[in-house]
């Protein structure tokens, strides 16, 4: 296996995770049913702020590129949180994300690096929901400032995928990254099913 071929097998195995975790229902489940703006910021800001938590740490405890490749991504994490921030008048972040929860347990490099990839994958669909809500909120210049952040999450992906080329030198590695990123997503969706049906909500989509 390479990195190409491990994105494309965790996309596959958690197509209708990732699907339903692109929904709108989704990000009705992230404001708890208030999808007004603000609250939709608020909690776009709780997300970056707890990323970039976990990415600070990793980088810490973590040696040469991967550790340098963590750090990046760490920054780029907070640069999202105040551009965010830069929205709302005040913000005080919220409860650690469960996906976040999920990767903070991660030990091995391997196992940390797969799980950057199941977050990004995870985040992308969140950013692509929340860029056409300001849109459809009639916010271009918000809907925007999403769009630019997605593409970031390309570039993390790709970081991903080459520290996990230099890391994994057997086939078990690569499953040890597999499973890895299909764990975080899931812990995503099993967060959004549980916070949905409190909610009263039935979390699959009706045909």
């Amino acid at each position: 296996m390479n990195a190409e071929e491990l994105i494309e097998t965790v996309r596959s195995d958690s197509e209708t995770a990732l699907s339903r975790l692109g929904s709108s229902k989704s990000l009705y489940a992230d404001t708890q049913g208030e999808m007004e703006p603000d609250e939709v910021l608020a909690a776009a800001a709780t997300a970056e702020h707890h990323a970039a938590e976990t990415y600070g740490t990793w980088a810490e405890s973590e040696d040469g590129d991967v550790a340098a490749a963590f750090h990046e991504t760490a920054s780029e994490e907070r640069e999202h949180y105040e551009t965010v921030v830069g929205e709302l008048e005040t913000h005080e972040p919220g409860e650690t994300p469960a996906i976040q929860s999920y990767l903070q347990d991660l030990d091995g490099t391997v196992e940390r690096l797969g799980g950057f990839i199941g977050r990004t994958l995870a985040a992308e669909k969140s950013k692509t929901q929340i860029t056409g809500f300001f849109v459809g909120d009639a916010d271009p210049q918000t809907a925007e400032l999403f769009r630019s952040m997605n593409d970031d999450l390309d570039v993390q992906l790709a970081r991903a995928g080459e520290r996990l080329k230099a890391e994994c030198e057997t086939e078990t590695d690569w499953e040890r990254a597999r499973e890895a990123a299909t764990g975080a997503i899931q812990a995503a969706y099993d967060a959004y099913t549980d916070q949905l049906e409190s909610m009263g909500v039935n979390p699959k989509p009706v045909c």
